[in-house]
């Protein structure tokens, strides 16, 4: 018995220092490992298990967004959650989610939206890139502004409504969501 501890004390010793030796190689090796272990579900089914993204998943199933969401290319989402739909007036919301507003909903949830994975390092990559300013084109065709409040990434749209990134980088298999803590409605669309 002696010899198998000793064994496994000088395995243990050895793993101990390779470790210490290779520490930011087996960082980047465990992290390739959970984000692949958590890149199992699409954007629109990760926004389905999240119960605080109800409202937001309803108006991607009525705008046919959800199809979208569900593709293979990779996306950003930025993702409002129940209470910054909450934010909104109750009219607005109700005129919103109205059959015959429709298209003017689609809209608002396509400002939310890039055709590009964009992880909150990457944001910030480019708005240093900018001078801490980054623009990105939404699948509306429209720009959405990044810049920095403090330590929080602010994101604005062309009308000037800004929403905080509250939780980033959720890795899903075909992109990435970070939680919003408001909606963007852009004043000339509704």
């Amino acid at each position: 018995m002696k010899k198998w501890t000793s064994l496994v004390s000088l395995c243990a010793l050895l793993l101990g220092l390779y470790t210490n030796a290779q520490d930011n190689v087996i960082e980047f090796k465990l992290e390739k490992i959970i984000s692949t272990i958590v890149n199992e579900q699409s954007i629109l089914e990760r926004t389905a298990s999240i119960a605080d993204h109800s409202t937001l998943l309803k108006g991607l199933r009525v705008t046919n967004l959800d199809k979208v969401l569900d593709y293979t290319g990779e996306f950003t989402v930025f993702a409002p959650s129940n209470l910054a739909f909450n934010k909104l007036s109750k009219s607005t919301v109700d005129r919103l989610y109205n059959p015959e507003n429709r298209k003017i909903l689609k809209e608002i949830l396509s400002y939310h939206i890039i055709a590009d994975k964009l992880s909150a390092s990457k944001i910030l990559k480019a708005m240093c890139r900018g001078n801490g300013v980054a623009k990105f084109t939404t699948i509306q065709g429209e720009k959405i502004t990044a810049t920095m409040k403090g330590i929080d990434i602010i994101i604005t749209d062309s009308s000037g409504n800004a929403a905080t990134i509250t939780t980033a980088d959720a890795n899903q298999s075909n992109g990435i969501i970070h939680e919003v803590d408001a909606v963007f409605v852009p004043q000339d669309r509704f």
